[in-house]
């Protein structure tokens, strides 16, 4: 079974009406990794889905903070006051986001297999993390459960 670091754009797509294949394929990506115990998210995540619910998403203040509940059954990450200076060097070596550094971190800071997100390229190597995108056609949350 593979670590599996959830990045935000899975949980908004599970959040979304409107993202159609993507909702339905986020939602079961999450129940089964929620299921299987093997997800983990960071505060940064929690509220980045909170900033794009409450905006976006023009959610219900109740509806967001249901959601928060929900995922408070996932492994959280919260930054410590060292992990600037790790995402720092991820910036630096990878040439990502400010931001993007920081779930690279808290990830390797887990000891995550994977982040899950579209907003990498699917495959490559992140501090030995495997980016994978779920919302490409072959992929299969079952081989992250086994």
């Amino acid at each position: 079974m593979k670590l599996c670091f959830i990045d935000t754009n899975v949980i908004v797509y599970a959040n979304d009406r409107d993202a159609g294949d993507k909702q339905n394929q986020a939602i079961e990506i999450i129940e089964t990794l929620i299921r299987n115990q093997n997800a983990v998210i960071s505060l940064q995540v929690m509220q980045e889905y909170a900033n794009v619910a409450l905006g976006k998403l023009e959610q219900d203040p109740g509806v967001v903070m249901r959601q928060l509940r929900l995922l408070n059954s996932i492994q959280i990450q919260f930054p410590e006051d060292n992990l600037v200076f790790r995402q720092i060097e991820i910036k630096g070596a990878y040439g990502v986001s400010f931001w993007d550094a920081g779930i690279i971190a808290l990830a390797e800071k887990s000891n995550c297999d994977v982040i899950l997100s579209e907003d990498f390229n699917d495959g490559q190597l992140y501090a030995g993390i495997e980016m994978v995108n779920p919302f490409k056609a072959e992929f299969e949350i079952g081989e992250y459960i086994d």
